[in-house]
């Protein structure tokens, strides 16, 4: 088995890793503002409904949730998941966006109220408020926190496996069952350079903001 075969079989398995990645990102960034907005809303029903929601997605382990998307549908409701990919993107998704959504909250909140009312003195409205003076302050404390959930997020994408998504751990248990180990710890390296290169984007991105002092 040579070197070069299992990179490049590895390498095609892992943008599997890199497509569920990106999906994730593209909703759960989203999701998570409006549920920070439902967890924040004066509408105690709705908040405390979000908060509820929040605390069972973050109270429970990932691997649950794919199993309970991947499975439930067509045990309870005769209606089987069509999709693996699928429903790795609804599991995702939904895990990662309670996370995000909790970020987004504390970086809100941790906004002094006397700015709010800096801006109102000034006759500011409540839009300018939050997008002249709140929204870079907001961006500059959570981009550390977000920074932490999107490298975890990395890792995570090889949960998949447990509903045989075709990821690149999974792409390296076939060469186990053929008697080759190494494949399986070669794919390590795979997350260390993706990891690397979020870890200086996100260390750029830090230095760039460093310029407020919010």
């Amino acid at each position: 088995m040579s070197f070069a075969t299992v990179t490049l079989d590895l390498l095609e398995s892992f943008l599997q890793n890199g497509l569920v990645f990106i999906l994730t990102l593209l909703g759960a960034i989203p999701l998570g503002l409006v549920i920070t907005f439902g967890s924040m809303s004066k509408f105690k029903p709705l908040q405390y409904l979000v908060k509820t929601y929040v605390w069972i997605i973050r109270g429970t382990p990932l691997m649950l949730q794919l199993f309970v998307v991947m499975y439930v549908p067509g045990l309870v409701f005769d209606m089987p998941m069509q999709s693996r990919l699928t429903a790795v993107m609804i599991a995702f998704i939904i895990n990662y966006s309670a996370y995000f959504s909790e970020i987004y909250r504390g970086g809100i909140e941790s906004i002094p109220k006397g700015q709010y009312e800096a801006g109102q003195v000034l006759g500011m409205t409540k839009s300018q408020i939050f997008f002249k003076v709140v929204l870079f302050q907001v961006i500059k404390r959570i981009v550390p926190p977000m920074g932490n959930e999107i490298i975890t997020l990395v890792k995570d994408t090889s949960l998949a496996r447990v509903i045989a998504y075709a990821e690149i751990i999974k792409a390296a248990e076939r060469y186990t069952a053929m008697g080759y180990i190494w494949p399986l710890f070669y794919t390590g390296v795979f997350f260390l350079v993706f990891v690397g290169a979020l870890t200086l984007l996100f260390g750029w991105i830090e230095r760039k903001l460093d310029y407020y002092k919010g």
